[in-house]
């Protein structure tokens, strides 16, 4: 039985579709016990205030995890990019509304801009799916 990991790139049509189209949305990386992690672009989202910004991605998040049988429970890394980190606390209130459960292993970091201008953050996650069963 072949043990190699079995890798997919896509941008799932229930989803948000990528701003350009040089990347992928989502890297599925499924495994032959049929468990697979999940390798999310970052998403940044429209909005007036980094709450607003906040919840656009956390909501792209969601779809593009759904679209792969996965929810933001399964989120195992987020690594979030502020360009303005005394925001912090703004931010991180978004995300408890968001991520409810035990959480994931984290990374934030400011950054003095994002290739959108007017983004004020972007996040990427991995999430981890169970073998079915």
């Amino acid at each position: 039985m072949d043990q190699r990991a079995h890798v997919t790139l896509d941008s799932p049509a229930t989803a948000p579709q990528p701003l350009s189209p040089y990347y992928s949305q989502v890297a599925r990386v499924g495994h032959a016990d049929g468990s697979a992690l999940l390798f999310l672009s970052g998403q940044i989202a429209e909005g007036a205030t980094l709450a607003e910004q906040s919840r656009g991605v956390f909501e792209a998040l969601d779809a593009l995890l759904r679209a792969h049988g996965a929810t933001l429970a399964d989120v195992v890394n987020i690594r979030t990019y502020l360009t303005d980190i005394s925001r912090l606390a703004e931010y991180g209130a978004v995300r408890r509304e968001f991520l409810t459960g035990t959480p994931p292993t984290s990374m934030t970091v400011e950054v003095p801009r994002l290739f959108r201008p007017e983004a004020q953050i972007e996040i990427e996650v991995v999430a981890a799916l169970p073998a079915a069963g």
